[in-house]
């Protein structure tokens, strides 16, 4: 907003012109109907005339111009915010709000943003400004009267708004994370149907979800009761302000005209001011959703930005990680104790080890989402522009050969050059084509159908169009499709070092097979680090390193491996015993 206060000053001002207008429209009116009755020479109507018709003009004009600013300044605020609240997740730690709630916090509490400058400030500024203009005139015609009047724009915009606000507040304090509650209510219902159904849950969540509904709307009926007997309140003062200037007038002996005028005016007065009372009622909701708001982009960042950024080295890159150690909380034992290992270009090497071993973490290290507590991971290239190994993307065009400490690139950027296939792909309600542009916007067709082929969906996409919707969270397609997807998302990205996490999660072993095969051939020849629980395959791999309680185990290639006593080998035993039987 402060960024935006020659456009807030314009709004406010193109409401503040349109209400005067409106005030002088009515003024101007009185008089003249009253002063006509009276049969004065034309000549002495003709400036009252011409005025009408001016004010009536103006009015309708700068009421437009007012709508069209004052929505303008506050669409803009508002798709600020959003931004804004997008920029502060991406690099943050994982938000103390899930699912529906945060999604709520995003989409109707960044909405509050346009209420407080559509139905808060600018019509206040607009309402202030036509009270005291009322009030001049009054004391110009009649200062006794312009006391009565200002006695009752006091309480209608001042007492009425301020007592709404503190009847209100508290409740509008709660409606909120009423709204977020049914919001998760509801999306359980929707994405756990099947699963509802299963169980024979789903009276017990439609209960829940019924329960949630009604409290959302018992709030909000206490909330539209004291906003409706407020604004009754401000109506009879209104009438009451009217009656008292009139009898004023009347008692002080002012002329038909001025009584008129004076009486006209004032009822005019109130116009701007009677919405004020719901406005209170809606500012302390806006005030919640502010607050909300911020406790959102108060999370704290996960990882620390450069303050001066390195150029990114040129040419094929080489990445080694040495004794890292990584803590997701200091009372917490290091999730990544000492790892260490390098990345040449070309090279694949594959990380294996038990749940909870630290190899979902250290890929988070590689793409900046979490800070090292010591050790460095380093960037290094060849001192020349190039590429990553065949197929791999372009790591620099204006970086030098020396290495660089990862912490030293912006975040984006070290996302940009490592990444690959999260373990936990999204699927949006769009398109096949769509949902693979994600991670190729400018794609052209060539490129789509090159990336969809090496991740094998092709015939699949042909069957079933490239236009095809597909359901939310991937549920009209099944896993191996989702993963292949995701497979062929991470292709057409094209980063110069390509992480893999968990390709084969929760497939059945025929799939996993499949897939992992397709992915391994895909990735020959390109810089990649695969993180898997699978051991079959890994024999086509440079390098496996297998990881427990977050230390370096073992380390070497498939064959030296099974010959070696160890993790390793005793896994690849246990899955040949369950493959045999």
């Amino acid at each position: 907003m402060r960024r935006m206060g020659g456009r807030i000053a314009l709004a406010a001002a193109a409401g503040v012109a349109a209400e005067l207008a409106g005030l002088a429209l009515i003024g101007s009116a009185a008089w003249l109907i009253t002063r006509a009755a009276e049969q004065p020479p034309l000549a002495a109507l003709s400036v009252a005339i011409v005025g009408v018709r001016a004010f009536a003009t103006s009015k309708g004009v700068l009421r437009y111009g007012e709508r069209l600013t004052g929505h303008d300044v506050a669409l803009r605020a508002q798709a600020t915010t959003r931004e804004r609240l997008y920029r502060a997740l991406v690099p943050a730690g994982p938000p103390s709000q899930k699912g529906a709630d945060l999604l709520s916090r995003m989409v109707d509490d960044t909405d509050a943003v346009q209420d407080l400058l559509v139905r808060g400030l600018l019509p206040a500024v607009a309402a202030l400004a036509t009270g005291v203009a009322a009030v001049v005139l009054g004391l110009f015609l009649l200062p006794a009267a312009a006391l009565v009047l200002t006695a009752g724009l006091l309480v209608a915009g001042v007492v009425l708004p301020a007592g709404v606000a503190a009847a209100t507040r508290r409740r509008a304090a709660l409606i909120a994370p009423a709204r977020a509650e049914l919001a998760a209510r509801v999306a359980d219902l929707l994405h756990g149907a099947a699963d509802l159904a299963a169980y024979g849950a789903g009276d017990r969540a439609l209960a829940a979800s019924a329960g949630a509904d009604a409290r959302l709307a018992a709030l909000e009926r206490a909330q539209a009761r004291t906003g409706a007997v407020a604004t009754c309140l401000g109506v009879l003062a209104q009438g009451l302000t009217v009656a008292g200037v009139v009898l004023v007038a009347q008692g002080a002996g002012a002329g038909p005209v001025a009584t008129a005028v004076l009486a006209l005016t004032s009822l005019v007065a109130f116009e701007p001011l009677l919405p004020m009372i719901t406005a209170a009622e809606r500012m302390t909701g806006v005030a919640a959703a502010l607050r909300r708001l911020r406790e959102v982009r108060a999370t704290p960042p996960a990882v620390a930005e450069p303050a001066r950024p390195a150029a990114v080295p040129g040419g094929p890159l080489t990445v080694e990680v040495e004794d890292l150690v990584v803590r997701h909380a200091a009372d917490r034992a290091p999730a990544l104790n000492g790892v260490g290992l390098t990345l040449t270009p070309g090279k694949r090497v594959a990380v294996v080890g038990p749940s909870g071993a630290g190899k979902s973490t250290l890929l988070a290290a590689l793409m900046r989402l979490v800070e090292p507590e010591s050790g460095v991971i380093r960037l290094s290239g060849s001192g020349a522009d190039g590429r990553s190994g065949p197929g791999g993307g372009d790591a620099s065009g204006t970086g030098t050969g020396e290495a660089v400490d990862l912490r030293d690139l912006p975040s984006d950027e070290a996302r940009r050059i490592m990444t690959g296939l999260t373990q936990d792909p999204y699927v949006f309600q769009a398109s096949f084509r769509d949902n693979l542009r994600l991670a190729g916007p400018e794609a052209d067709e060539e490129a789509l159908a090159e990336a969809v082929r090496r991740a094998r969906l092709a015939d699949w996409a042909e069957r079933t169009g490239w236009d095809t919707v597909l359901g939310e969270d991937g549920r009209t397609v099944s896993g191996g499709q989702l993963q292949r997807l995701a497979l062929a998302r991470a292709l057409l990205n094209d980063p110069p070092v390509l992480l893999l996490d968990e390709p084969a999660e929760a497939l059945d072993e025929e799939t996993a097979d499949a897939l992992m095969a397709d992915l391994l051939d895909a990735t020959r020849g390109r810089t990649t680090l695969l993180v898997t629980h699978r051991l079959r395959g890994l024999e086509e791999v440079d390098e496996i390193v297998v990881l427990e309680n977050g230390s370096v185990l073992q380390r070497g290639t498939h064959r030296e491996l099974v010959d070696t006593p160890g993790y390793y080998r005793d896994l690849w035993r246990s899955e040949a015993l369950v493959s045999r039987g």
